[in-house]
Parts: C-alpha cells; sequence; structure tokens
C-alpha cells in the first residue's frame, strides 16, 4: 500500500494500479482479483453478486438514517459511524426472508436492532451523560417527547478539559423498510416519501457549573402526517460541548455523543 502525493488524486484502476480513498487518505495498491466485468457475468460468482445487492442495500438504509440526522452527524459522527451503520443494517437484512440478493431490510420489525446505537465509536453518550429521562412518541409517530428532570451537571455531566457550556440535542429520524427493485436491479426504500426526513431541536447553551432545570426536547416531522408501517421513528439524543469566549460559544470538534434512545 502507497500514498498517493500527487496534485491529482486518482481513483479507480489503472495500468494494474489500484487507487482508492481510505480515512481521508489517497492510496494505491497493485490490483487483484478478478475485473469487475466478471464478477458482474461469471456464473462462478454468482454469490459475490448476491452479497454486493444486500451489501450496497444495506448501505443505503445506513445512509439513510444518517441523512435524517442532518448536520448531527458532522459534530456526532466519528470516522467508524457509516461502517458500523452499514454493518448493523446488513445484520438485519440477514434476517429477512426470500432469495439471496434479494432480501428485504426491515428495520421496522426489528427496532431493537438500532436501540442504543452509538455515534461516536469513541465516546458513548452514557459516560458523558447520565441523568435519567425519558422518551415518548406520539400515535401518528411523527413527534417524539423526551423529558429530562433537575440535574446538576457536576453529577451526570462528564465534559472534556477546557469546556464550559453544553447543549442537549434531541432529533428524531425516519428510516423506510428497503426492498429489491429488480426493474433497476437495486435496493430502494420501500416509502420514498417519508425515508431520511427528520428533526433536530436543541436546548439552550448550559454553563456547567450551575444546575439545570426540568426540560423538554420535542423534535417534530408533523408535517409527514401518520408515519407509515413501513417506516420506523428513530429517536436520538446527544450532547454537545462548547467553550465560551468572550460572548462567542466554540464547538468542539470532538467529546460529542450521541445514541438511539428508542425506535418506535
Amino acid at each position: 500500500m502507497s500514498k498517493q502525493k500527487g496534485i491529482i488524486k486518482l481513483e479507480g484502476n489503472l495500468g494494474g494500479i489500484s487507487f482508492y480513498q481510505s480515512a481521508g487518505q489517497s492510496l494505491a495498491r497493485v490490483a487483484t482479483g478478478p475485473s469487475k466485468e466478471r464478477i458482474s457475468k461469471d456464473k462462478a460468482f454468482k454469490r459475490t453478486r448476491e452479497n454486493n445487492n444486500e451489501f450496497g442495500g444495506s448501505a443505503k438504509a445506513g445512509k439513510a438514517l444518517r441523512l435524517a440526522m442532518g448536520g448531527l452527524m458532522q459534530t456526532m459522527g466519528s470516522a467508524r459511524v457509516t461502517a458500523q451503520l452499514t454493518a448493523l443494517f446488513k445484520a438485519i437484512n440477514l434476517k429477512g426472508t426470500g432469495a439471496r440478493g434479494k432480501r428485504p431490510i426491515k428495520l421496522s420489525t426489528n427496532k431493537a436492532m438500532l436501540k442504543n446505537f452509538e455515534f461516536n465509536s469513541g465516546i458513548s453518550f452514557n459516560s458523558v451523560f447520565s441523568a435519567p429521562f425519558t422518551v415518548a412518541i406520539n400515535t401518528p409517530r411523527n413527534e417524539a417527547t423526551v423529558t429530562i428532570p433537575d440535574f446538576l451537571p457536576d453529577n451526570v455531566v462528564n465534559a472534556p478539559a477546557g469546556a464550559t457550556h453544553f447543549k442537549l440535542v434531541a432529533a428524531i429520524g425516519i428510516v423506510s423498510d428497503y426492498t429489491f427493485d429488480t426493474s433497476v436491479n437495486s435496493y430502494g426504500p420501500s416509502q420514498p416519501t417519508q425515508d431520511t426526513a427528520g428533526h433536530t431541536i436543541a436546548s439552550a447553551y448550559f454553563p456547567l457549573d450551575q444546575a439545570v432545570s426540568a426540560l423538554t426536547l420535542v423534535p417534530t416531522l408533523a408535517s409527514l402526517g401518520t408515519i407509515n408501517a413501513a417506516c420506523s421513528s428513530v429517536v436520538t439524543l446527544g450532547i454537545e460541548f462548547y467553550q465560551q469566549v468572550d460572548t462567542q460559544y466554540y464547538l468542539f470538534a470532538q467529546d460529542n455523543a450521541m445514541k438511539v434512545v428508542n425506535v418506535f
């Protein structure tokens, strides 16, 4: 494995060399294995094609959740979150029935598998925020209510060095079940009009050295109407840390955490 150092960064195969991106770096290596054309046509690679189909569908379902969380992925998601979500949805896919390569990815019947998912693989949400809270959903499943009683940050917030303030952030995101569409030979959402919809609501800036009164955060997607049974309402809770300098609040690039607190 070698690093690309030129001004122009290549991707793909050229002259027996494979150029690719990994962990933000441009790398190159000798291309090995069967060609893409052979994999797409040779009977010997039928299982590979089936696995590729389902892996691609799982990646799309994971991306749907990331899109639903919007800008939170920039502050809450670690470098591994894409791979972790793809693996999780692939595990859901394996529970589906039907022909290999076309099995559905039904979060709607496997909601417990996503609950407690951590978006920052390096920091668990509970390790930095341990106050009790409750999560509820309305009947149409388009509005969540996260309620947090009074708490003292000194007792329940494990802040990074240099932080002076924090925010709590609740979000609701819709992820459709994904099914294989034979007309395009690819996976897609069964409910595209609701898939990837999301809403985020954040608290005020709270000083780390002052008590916080009872707090209610209500992310809502009321404009969607009733959420389809083939869609899941994913509710997350996160914490962001800030440093106040004069009247400005500067968000920490790391040390923030968020998890899925329930799936309805």
